[in-house]
């Protein structure tokens, strides 16, 4: 799904230098981000497989989910670390994932799933010099 330009700002971001961020935020999500912290305490994201509830953005409370060294650390949204597995980042390190939310129902798993919304990953093939600052910094 293209990005539209709702996300065209976000989108444009980079990190430290012209490092690209590889996980980014819309507004609505980090609105949703911060009524669960207030909710729940420190939160973090881990991108589903496709197990149970497919392959979309799950959010826990941080100390109720594990990670290891199966787990790569993509970045932050709004100061909440987000992890996808090493094996589906190998799939996905030639893109940019932006974390956005819909109406409907969330993983059951989730903690957005009260709420009537949804996190969704929408996402954006990196270009070929921004894959090459990647590799640069040893991201991809």
């Amino acid at each position: 799904m293209p990005v539209d330009e709702t996300h065209a700002a976000v989108v444009k971001e980079k990190g430290a230098g012209d490092v690209p961020v590889q996980v980014l935020t819309t507004d609505a999500a980090v609105e949703l981000i911060r009524k669960l912290r207030a909710q729940y305490g420190e939160l973090m994201f881990h991108q589903s497989g496709g197990c149970c509830d497919g392959s979309s953005p799950m959010c826990f409370p941080r100390a109720e989910f594990l990670t290891g060294d199966s787990d790569v650390q993509l970045g932050e949204v709004d100061g909440v670390p987000f992890y996808m597995s090493k094996s589906q980042f190998e799939y996905w390190k030639h893109t940019q994932l932006i974390l956005d939310v819909v109406p409907g129902r969330g993983g059951m798993f989730s903690l957005e799933g009260p709420e009537g919304v949804r996190f969704l990953i929408r996402s954006r093939v990196f270009t070929d010099e921004e894959i090459r600052a990647l590799r640069g910094a040893g991201r991809i």
